[in-house]
């Protein structure tokens, strides 16, 4: 199990992964599929940013990828990141996830970040408590505010802290 700096070769499987989120899970709230030059344009602008986006890998095989981006676009929450992590379902349950998830969170911190935001379904289980054994804590509860699969989804807010700074 590895894990590494996505590259431009990585952009089908990259496509591959959010489309089955797209079409089979509740992470991302969407219905619309993308295509490699999506995804392309995707790392493209995350490297613009200063964003990582690592690719985790089982005995040589992309298993998983993991990245954060701005939280919201003003400047006063330039020192907020929000966060993903993605996994086939078959590399699930293996490890995997701490470690890209490590993996983001090292790189924050190096970066001078000061906090990781998380946007989870509140009926993934799984996340919830990948999140909370990661160190990350609920902050909020937005029920019904999204849509998939013919009904409403309850959004859960879990924020890391990755600095005790007392002012930025």
């Amino acid at each position: 199990m590895i894990i590494r700096d996505a590259t431009d070769a990585d952009a089908g499987f990259l496509t591959q992964i959010y489309n089955h989120e797209v079409l089979n899970g509740t992470a991302l709230w969407t219905d619309i599929l993308v295509d490699e030059a999506n995804r392309l344009a995707f790392l493209a602008d995350r490297r613009a940013a200063g964003f990582p986006v690592f690719v985790g890998e089982v005995d040589g095989v992309a298993a998983g990828y993991s990245t954060y981006g701005t939280f919201r676009g003003k400047d006063g929450y330039d020192l907020t990141v929000e966060h993903s992590v993605y996994l086939l379902p078959e590399f699930q349950g293996q490890g995997l996830g701490p470690k890209l998830m490590q993996a983001i969170i090292d790189r924050a911190r190096e970066q001078g970040l000061h906090a990781m935001i998380a946007s989870v379904e509140a009926g993934n289980t799984g996340s919830v408590r990948l999140h909370e054994r990661m160190g990350f804590v609920e902050v909020a509860r937005m029920p019904q505010v999204g849509k998939k699969f013919g009904r409403w989804l309850d959004m859960l807010f879990l924020q890391l802290t990755l600095d005790d700074r007392p002012a930025p």
